[in-house]
């Protein structure tokens, strides 16, 4: 089972919200927004998206990792691997 499937409405709406800021930032620059109040936006945006991110890695640490933890052997393995690249992802965003 997928680890978000239990927030997956609350995550979609939080992406549609996401996908509206993204809009709003193109309007802005269209409509020639001071320099200032569009890296605010953006600023916004990213951290929304982060936090989007950091949710979806929480979810998968407490259903994917632990559940290939219990099961044991190369999954284990392989699960605790992929956690930490994502991880590392993050970090270098």
């Amino acid at each position: 089972m997928i680890g978000y499937i239990e927030d997956k409405d609350a995550l979609l709406a939080r992406l549609a919200r996401i996908e509206g800021q993204v809009r709003g930032l193109a309007r802005m620059v269209e409509g020639d927004a001071y320099c200032i109040e569009v890296l605010t936006q953006v600023s916004a945006t990213t951290r929304a998206l982060r936090s989007v991110a950091l949710e979806l890695l929480d979810d998968h640490l407490a259903h994917c990792v632990i559940e290939a933890v219990a099961a044991g052997g190369d999954q284990a393995q392989a699960k605790a691997r992929e956690a930490s690249a994502a991880i590392a992802r993050l970090v270098k965003s």
